[in-house]
């Protein structure tokens, strides 16, 4: 009898001792689920910020910032408790201060692009880790953050995102990108975004791995269809373009990295969405939009289409009898940009990101949301601000937003309908392909 009943004391007393090990553990893994997306709003409005007053995000710097930062917060996440794939850093700490880690991931992507912003960053770090008890765990996430950041940061090294490229300026002629004096209000021979596509992608292969087809010949009854259509619903003055269509023309103008991201940032907050899924989504949303620049900007410059102004202002001599000219004829805002027209690098990103959040936030696409946009460039960038009345706009699902906002560069006047089209197209690929490729749930 003492015999047999030893062995259950000896079980009983293994269990006894390991019970408060196991307690411990469970109680982490649910802490750790009810950690909220907070953190990773707040740092992704500090770095935009401080990305639009240094450049007005004319350069890929401040969205490439914003990739790698979350990046290096999704990857410090993962490495205390895996629940998606990472991409840059392939440690494992799990028992690092999530908030610790993710606040210094951030803190030192950002200090490393923003150097001259050190000490307003540092207080937003020591504002995050004032938080955390003071112990190893807190020391192990700081030591994570840091790490996390360097794997990112070394793997974007030299990755040519600011790369200058030369443009050569064709003579006029049917189709071709042209620049008429005064239609963008830069100097004579100034070309905008050349070396964009010379950038290192995050996700797709290459800046070429997506591309759209050819837009249509100047001649084609599809061509005509969409001059005349260009030519009076994106006028100055239109007889035919609705109040509406206006509206959204003009509330769309905003950058999509600004817009998107806000968007992201009011979800998160409204439907109390995890740390861990929030991180995910800021990453894979701000890599994608990188991504979708990079990509239609290399479209861009390889068909190398003109704008509906000049082809407005120069019909007379495109060969196609059915366009009439109009010399003096102007878009809504009275301006155009400096830069290949086919396809549209509004309707790439917002199909790209609009993807991604319809993918990533657990939301799905078919959720009715409400998004605000203040203000907007009255004309050109760095033209007077105006404010939009009203500054919000509903959707049914995020593909019927990713689709209006690529239309409204039509209703704008500064593309063809076959832009927007197929720079919707473009967008919703790339926002697909990041989604099933990268940062994926682990099983």
């Amino acid at each position: 009898m003492k015999i047999t009943h030893k062995p259950q004391r000896f079980f009983l007393y293994v269990i006894l001792l390991i019970m408060p090990l196991l307690n411990s553990c469970l109680a982490q893994k649910e802490d750790v689920s009810h950690y909220t997306g907070e953190i990773v709003n707040v740092w992704n409005k500090k770095v935009m910020d401080l990305a639009i007053a240094e450049d007005n995000l004319f350069t890929l710097k401040g969205v490439r910032t914003t990739s790698m930062m979350h990046v290096a917060m999704h990857d410090a996440l993962n490495a205390i408790r895996p629940k998606y794939t990472t991409y840059a850093y392939k440690g494992d700490m799990p028992k690092a201060n999530p908030i610790a880690a993710v606040a210094q991931a951030a803190y030192e992507v950002a200090v490393d692009q923003f150097p001259d912003k050190e000490n307003e960053l540092y207080l937003e770090l020591n504002n995050w880790l004032s938080s955390v008890p003071s112990g190893d765990s807190k020391n192990e996430g700081i030591n994570l953050g840091k790490a996390s950041a360097a794997a990112i940061l070394k793997m974007r090294n030299d990755d040519t995102w600011n790369e200058q490229s030369e443009y050569t300026w064709h003579p006029m002629a049917p189709g071709v990108y042209a620049e008429f004096n005064e239609h963008s209000g830069t100097p004579e021979g100034f070309i905008f975004g050349a070396g964009w596509s010379k950038a290192k992608t995050f996700l797709l292969p290459s800046s070429d791995y997506f591309r759209s087809p050819p837009p249509p010949e100047i001649n084609s009854d599809s061509y005509t269809k969409a001059y005349n259509e260009v030519k009076e619903v994106g006028a100055t003055v239109s007889a035919i373009r609705t109040k509406d269509q206006a509206h959204y023309a003009m509330w769309w103008k905003e950058f999509v990295e600004i817009s998107l991201n806000r968007l992201a940032s009011d979800l998160v907050l409204k439907e109390k969405i995890d740390l861990w899924t929030t991180a995910r989504s800021f990453a894979l949303l701000n890599m994608t939009i990188y991504d979708a620049y990079v990509c239609v900007f290399d479209n861009k410059f390889f068909y190398n289409h003109w704008r509906p102004y000049t082809a407005i202002r120069w019909a007379a001599n495109d060969g196609n009898p059915d366009t009439e000219p109009d010399t003096t004829w102007n878009t809504l805002h009275n301006h155009t940009y400096p830069f290949p027209s086919y396809p549209s690098a509004h309707g790439s990103g917002s199909g790209a990101g609009m993807t991604v959040i319809a993918n990533t936030l657990g939301l799905g696409n078919e959720y009715a949301f409400t998004m605000t946009v203040p203000e907007v460039d009255s004309a050109g960038p760095m033209s007077e601000k105006m404010k939009m009345d009203p500054p919000e706009r509903s959707f049914n699902s995020f593909s019927e937003a990713a689709l209006e906002g690529a239309m409204s560069r039509l209703y704008l006047g500064i593309h063809f309908r076959y832009d927007s089209v197929e720079g919707n197209k473009l967008g919703v690929q790339i926002g697909e392909y990041a989604s099933q490729n990268f940062l994926k749930p682990l099983k």
